[in-house]
């Protein structure tokens, strides 16, 4: 389920908003604001020419970052996990983390197919915001997606995503606490490793074609 979360989270990055009633909150603002960003980046034509990948991946994980607190998301899975961490090895967690989730972001770029995005609500209180939307696919179906915000200074940034329901940040936390516990810290970071080197080694595959 976590990856089919992420899959869809990450289809925030590719999609065109459609119509729909128009939200004027700050956070739904913002966030459509980068929305459209992305959108020209993918579409721009010297972005797609050969030799261009890197740019145009560089340009997507510069969006993601105005987009995602991944800092939040990473100290809200760690859980409980994350009192017990030095200062160290909470900075390389959030790092490893981070970086996944940028690198898993950009490696969907090319899923992209033409879905569609309504956004149908807002609600802001103390704690922060929450944005509603509708992920429309191409066969029509509706795929509640909502974006839990908060606000750091100015910016409105999404530090978990809740697709039908279901928190992306509460998949992690379970395979989290599961690596943790059933083995240690520096196992689940070892494994964060691995994946950030399968990445690297694909992009390499990638570049050299």
């Amino acid at each position: 389920m976590a990856r089919f979360a992420l899959a869809l989270a990450t289809a925030l990055l590719l999609i065109i908003a459609g119509p729909g009633r128009v939200w004027a909150g700050a956070p739904t603002e913002q966030l459509r604001a980068q929305i459209d960003r992305a959108v020209k980046l993918l579409e721009d034509p010297e972005l797609k020419k050969e030799g261009r990948q890197r740019d145009r991946r560089a340009a997507v994980r510069q969006v993601a970052n105005d987009i995602f607190d991944f800092s939040e998301t990473a100290r809200r899975s760690l859980a409980r996990h994350w009192a017990a961490r030095t200062q160290a090895e909470r900075d390389e967690f959030v790092q490893l983390f981070s970086d996944l989730l940028e690198r898993s972001y950009i490696s969907k770029i090319e899923l992209y197919g033409g879905e569609k995005i309504r956004f149908v609500g807002e609600s802001i209180d103390a704690d922060g915001a929450i944005v509603r939307t509708r992920l429309v696919t191409k066969q029509g179906t509706e795929i509640p997606i909502d974006y839990k915000m908060h606000l750091r200074g100015d910016r409105w940034l999404v530090y978990d995503v809740l697709i039908e329901g279901v928190s992306l940040i509460a998949n992690y936390r379970t395979q989290f606490n599961k690596i943790i516990t059933t083995s240690s810290f520096q196992e689940l970071v070892k494994k964060m490793k691995t994946k950030q080197e399968e990445f690297l080694q694909e992009e390499k595959r990638t570049s050299q074609r």
